[in-house]
């Protein structure tokens, strides 16, 4: 008979908080408004307009909480335009929105051996304590977007990065 460790099972409660905190943080963060659809581009740099006045906008004295909406927004409009598995079509987005590219990571757009990426994480380091940080791709299905706390040494995202050197 196999018995899981604590370890295990602290783990997967864990991971199951997390889902849910997850789930309520983005079911109370839908904009209200609608906003305008992003442009497609056939050039996967061409990066979305920021979002209409109408919508939710950059708070740059307020919390990460404060600018969740715009986070939101903003990695839709990728998500639903030619570009959404362009990890630099989400950057640009998010620095033209008001967003500081200097606090802001993202996971590579293709695996070690070339196919597209699974999964593609980005995320905007939020001062000293908090992260914006968004998800997409084939295995997440819809964006997925929260704040999360900040990990050790100012990190938003666990495991390598790639430079945002553009």
């Amino acid at each position: 008979m196999f018995r899981r460790s604590d370890s295990s099972v602290s783990r997967l409660m864990i991971a199951a908080v997390a889902a849910a905190t997850i789930a309520v943080g983005l079911s109370a963060c839908s904009p209200t408004e609608p906003t305008e659809p992003a442009p497609t581009a056939a050039d996967p740099s061409a990066t979305p307009s920021a979002p209409s006045q109408t919508g939710p906008a950059y708070v740059a004295d307020g919390s990460a909480a404060d600018n969740l909406p715009l986070f939101s927004t903003v990695t839709a409009q990728v998500w639903s335009s030619e570009s959404r598995s362009s990890g630099r079509a989400y950057i640009d987005a998010l620095t033209s929105a008001g967003f500081d590219r200097a606090a802001m990571q993202v996971t590579q757009d293709t695996t070690t051996v070339g196919n597209p990426a699974e999964s593609l994480q980005f995320s905007v380091r939020w001062g000293e304590t908090e992260c914006l940080v968004g998800q997409v791709g084939p295995s997440t299905g819809e964006p997925v977007t929260t704040v999360l706390p900040q990990l050790a040494e100012g990190r938003c995202l666990v495991g390598a990065t790639r430079a945002i050197d553009w």
